[in-house]
């Protein structure tokens, strides 16, 4: 079941893909300021913060100062 789809759906799904990531970061950080599963909580933030990068680095390229 493989779907063709064209530059701009992609670049719309990437987005969509962006914001949600971002929203997801936002929510665990919010978790890992305390309370039980905290330490889980502050995992998951570090890793929806590098999908977020990495999509800005797919979407909009060095627009993003390198952290390196």
């Amino acid at each position: 079941m493989t779907d063709v789809v064209d530059s701009d759906e992609l670049l719309r799904r990437m987005q969509r893909a962006r914001a949600c990531a971002e929203r997801e970061a936002r929510e665990w950080r919010e978790r890992s300021e305390g309370g039980q599963g905290a330490d889980d909580a502050a995992v998951r933030t570090v890793a929806y913060e590098v999908v977020v990068r990495v999509l800005d680095e797919i979407l909009t390229p060095g627009a993003r100062p390198d952290q390196g």
